[in-house]
């Protein structure tokens, strides 16, 4: 199989899961460093690639999206998403396999117990939510969603928060830096210098208010209120999104191996040491 044929096998798992971009960039040596989702890298090691990815700095340890109720629930429990109608994400795509992992977890079959709707664009659920009217066919009551999606249905009085998939899936190595094999051998200065200065940023967030940290990304989000994006940072730091360090620990890519495991993604597992090395995150860790 030459490298154009492992590519685009590569990229039929990768795809699935909003990473093409990324991991192609990355594995055609577009881009020095890849930030996305550490299945990517599983798929592609185990499709055959040999100078593969390898997560060297974990971001974020919990996911980000939250279950979304078209009506209030001051005491939520899953057994109330049992006959209702669900917008979800892209089948294969590391929202809907957390949702669904969450589901097993509390007894409910995905396939049986509920309806989820897979059909929508990720970045077209909320807006599909909120204008759609009870009787429609895709009137749904309840929708998964990012930030700031979730908190602007919030706002505009159009859903409610009830659930954060982050806090009920564990903590799963949502995010990570990754380069090549060959890279990471070649460049361990560049990458050191390059985790030091990420590891900065999560001191600052760490040792900084909700209200400081939204100021300072505020430029980033200039569609968006700073108020809101307050509570957005409030709503992730109290449910301890982010890492403290960016140490990447084996108990995390034993948990994100057993959801694409579960959701049917994954039929064997990949040793931890192959695909994680902490070596620099070990270093720019915070004394």
């Amino acid at each position: 199989m030459d490298t154009k044929d492992l590519l685009n096998k590569i990229m039929e798992n990768v795809d699935s899961i909003g990473a093409d971009k990324t991991m192609t960039a990355l594995l055609t040596g577009e881009a020095d460093i890849g930030f996305m989702g550490s299945e990517a890298s599983v798929y592609t090691y185990l499709q055959g690639a040999g100078d593969y990815a390898v997560n060297f700095a974990q971001l974020t340890q919990r996911a980000g999206n939250f279950l979304v109720s078209r009506t209030p629930i001051d005491d939520f429990n899953w057994d109330m998403i049992k006959g209702t109608y669900v917008l979800g994400g892209r089948k294969g795509g590391m929202p809907q396999m957390v949702f669904e992992y969450i589901l097993k977890m509390n007894q409910i079959d995905p396939d049986s117990d509920l309806t989820i709707d897979t059909s929508i664009d990720f970045g077209s659920t909320a807006a599909a939510f909120a204008g759609a009217k009870e009787g429609d066919a895709g009137y749904a009551d309840f929708t998964v969603e990012f930030e700031p999606h979730a908190t602007s249905l919030e706002t505009q009085g159009k859903g409610y928060i009830v659930a954060s998939l982050g806090v009920d899936s564990g903590y799963v190595p949502y995010t990570a830096f990754s380069a090549k094999k060959s890279y990471l051998e070649k460049n361990p200065e560049i990458l050191l210098s390059f985790t030091k200065a990420l590891q900065k940023g999560m001191d600052y967030v760490a040792s900084h208010s909700a209200d400081e940290i939204a100021s300072v990304i505020q430029p980033q989000f200039p569609e968006t209120e700073l108020s809101t994006i307050t509570t957005i940072v409030e709503r992730y730091r109290s449910q301890d999104t982010w890492k403290n360090d960016l140490v990447y620990s084996e108990d995390s890519f034993m948990l994100l191996q057993n959801i694409l495991m579960e959701a049917g993604e994954l039929e064997n597992y990949v040793p931890y040491e192959t695909l994680v090395n902490n070596t620099f995150a070990e270093q720019a860790k915070s004394k």
